[in-house]
């Protein structure tokens, strides 16, 4: 598959073996940023859907990794928390968590970085506009799978009161940051002359 550079890309290593070594790296590094991100955790009273970091990290590692590292770093971090590791939100971990309101949130997760992934690598990333539908697409990924499992608990009803209206506007701040740092980040390479570094490079990943 022919595709754009990711900003991982960038500084991947020639070689194969160190270039495997890179991209396991990458993966772990991911999984535990979005444990770390899943420590800043506000709970709702009215809502078992914290507001977190997560999804945030979610998709800025899929636009900063590509489809395949993106997706794996996040299936590492559902594995860590199921295995019992704090990475969940506040610091939670547990097979538990993944059974409860929440879990289709995080299995949610796993596709909606590879979708972002996937469309950073067909350099939406570059441009305000693509990179804010990037971000929206990652996030209905996210709510799709969420809502669904949460309305198992809640309804429907209940489902779209307690875990999509409290967190509209506070995605719509993450993908406009978002929508901010990528765009302004690929112009400051492109200044240095490092973005097409590997632009059209077969996927190695």
């Amino acid at each position: 598959m022919l595709a754009s550079a990711t900003v991982a890309d960038l500084l991947r290593p020639a070689e194969r073996v160190r270039a495997a070594f890179y991209d396991v790296a990458l993966i772990i590094g991911g999984s535990l940023l979005i444990g770390l991100c899943a420590r800043l955790a506000v709970w709702l009273p009215f809502s078992p859907v914290p507001v977190t970091g997560q999804t945030f990290a979610v998709l800025m590692i899929g636009a900063l990794f590509g489809a395949r590292r993106a997706g794996l770093s996040v299936l590492a971090y559902i594995i860590e928390g199921a295995a019992g590791l704090p990475v969940f939100a506040a610091g939670a971990g547990g097979i538990a968590w993944l059974l409860g309101p929440t879990g289709g949130y995080l299995i949610g997760f796993v596709p909606a970085a590879y979708i972002t992934g996937f469309l950073a690598q067909n350099r939406w990333d570059r441009r305000v506009w693509t990179t804010v539908l990037a971000m929206i697409f990652g996030n209905i990924v996210i709510y799709a799978f969420g809502l669904l499992w949460l309305s198992q608990f809640v309804g429907i009803t209940g489902a779209l009161a307690e875990g999509l209206c409290p967190f509209i506007i506070g995605d719509l701040l993450k993908i406009a940051l978002a929508a901010a740092v990528l765009p302004s980040g690929w112009k400051l390479l492109e200044h240095f002359g490092l973005a097409n570094k590997r632009n059209n490079a077969r996927e190695l990943y």
